[in-house]
């Protein structure tokens, strides 16, 4: 017997034993052939352990036994869906570094289209961020290497690398006439989670980069910094989730908590068990009802969706800019016990009033594209108004009118720098401000007739 037939004689023996283990004890005693669902596909397996043998005998060089059943288990993975995937040791290890916010790399969030990789949103204060990486950028090499075919996973790897080394990018953007060549130098990433300002007294501003362990209480913080510096209450808050790839579920279902008193703030729903979940707000709103505006784009995905999808559904926050990215699944990480693991997609996303995220994202209840403003410099056309005419009343309470106006706010007009710098923030503060000038007109009309929540 030769080692071809030796080998697919042992191939054949491990199947069968296989196809006997698959027997319950009373289907082996009557005979009985198990479910199609529970049966192996022996067929299949026999294909696949023919393809195995081919390549150890034939192949114009040897591949190790290892590699061919890691690629082997890869592809299985990546042709479900583009977010499932193995994960050898070193991948494991760096997806567990960079949910605690520290990884080496350049600060792009991936995932894969086309068999190429798509940029989902480049991460605040990175190389990749300041060199104008944008969140649906297509990137087609890594330096002289085509990623067409290249498993997700082995593309991150390429990725990262020592810091201060460098690797060149080509991109294909849509509006650019051809591809893009973007050299970076690699870093440490450290990537804080939440980034907090005064856009204007009693108006905060708070930017969530990334969901993290501990982005609820970082943001829990921020808010008190806040007030602090206010010397009072906020009386509105900007959330910005633009360019927010997502992260650690709980990191975001805490956040939503965070501005809510009860109610769902997701469902996932799945095969498996464990996988049908419903989280619940407890109560404590931090800005005890004050209005809130959330910016999101097409590159706040998966954990920004919920967020964004749970303050919509409660009418808890007003929703600004372009549509979400829309990944509504939820990735389950197995590990397998030799330091590697699988991440699997287990379940679907879905918002408090039952909408499926996936494919759909979120629709913001005003939509804003990004735009620049330009200076208008034209002559000074500034209508004549009563108080330029000669001999006009004088108002005898004009002091006090602005005083005595019901939920009075400063009336002008944000930062004009502000505008040229982030139009699409702009608007949302004055659209903050303009909420902010109806809650006592909510108040009253709420009191004569009350609304069931």
């Amino acid at each position: 017997m030769n080692i071809r037939t030796a080998t697919r004689h042992g191939l054949a023996l491990a199947l069968s034993l296989l196809a006997g283990i698959a027997l319950s004890p009373a289907q082996a005693a009557a005979g009985k052939e198990p479910p199609p669902d529970n049966q192996l596909p022996l067929d299949e397996l026999r294909t696949f352990t023919g393809v195995l043998d081919a390549v150890k005998q034939d192949y114009v060089e040897p591949v190790k036994d290892k590699d061919l059943l890691e690629n082997a288990i890869r592809g299985l993975l990546s042709n479900l869906d583009p977010h499932s995937a193995y994960l050898d040791a070193e991948a494991f290890q760096d997806l567990q570094i960079g949910t605690t916010g520290e990884f080496g790399g350049l600060g792009i969030e991936v995932g894969q289209e086309d068999g190429f990789l798509k940029v989902i949103a480049p991460i605040d204060d990175t190389p990749a961020q300041r060199a104008g990486i944008r969140a649906g950028d297509l990137i087609i090499r890594l330096d002289d290497v085509s990623v067409k075919g290249m498993a997700l996973a082995d593309a991150i790897q390429k990725m990262r690398g020592k810091p201060n080394t460098a690797i060149t990018l080509t991109i294909i953007r849509e509006g650019a006439r051809k591809p893009l060549k973007i050299k970076l130098i690699r870093e440490v990433i450290q990537v804080k989670s939440v980034k907090s300002r005064l856009l204007e007294p009693g108006f905060g501003y708070l930017r969530i980069t990334q969901f993290q362990a501990r982005t609820a209480q970082n943001l829990e913080q921020a808010i008190q910094e806040l007030e602090q510096q206010n010397k009072a209450p906020l009386r509105g808050l900007v959330l910005d989730l633009r360019n927010n790839p997502g992260g650690v579920l709980n990191g975001a279902v805490d956040v939503v908590d965070d501005f809510l008193d009860d109610g769902v703030i997701v469902q996932t729903k799945g095969r498996g068990n464990g996988s049908d979940q419903s989280y619940k707000a407890t109560p404590g709103d931090l800005l005890k009802a004050a209005p809130i505006v959330t910016l999101v784009n097409g590159g706040s995905a998966s954990a920004s969706e919920i967020v964004a999808g749970a303050l919509q559904d409660h009418r808890r926050s007003l929703i600004v800019g372009e549509r979400t990215f829309g990944k509504g699944s939820v990735q389950s990480i197995l590990p397998l016990g030799n330091g590697t693991a699988v991440k699997l997609t287990t379940a679907r996303y879905y918002t408090p009033n039952g909408r499926s995220i996936q494919a759909e994202g979120i629709v913001p209840d005003i939509q804003l594209k990004p735009m620049k403003v330009a200076a208008d410099n034209g002559a000074d056309t500034d209508a004549i108004k009563e108080a330029d005419l000669t001999g006009h009343l004088r108002n005898d309470k004009s002091d006090k009118a602005a005083e005595d106006a019901p939920g009075a706010v400063d009336a002008k007009a944000p930062d004009s720098d502000l505008a040229h710098s982030d139009y699409q923030l702009y608007e949302a503060l004055n659209l903050l401000k303009g909420m902010t000038l109806l809650q006592p007109l909510k108040t009253t009309e709420s009191a004569q007739s009350p609304i069931q929540k």
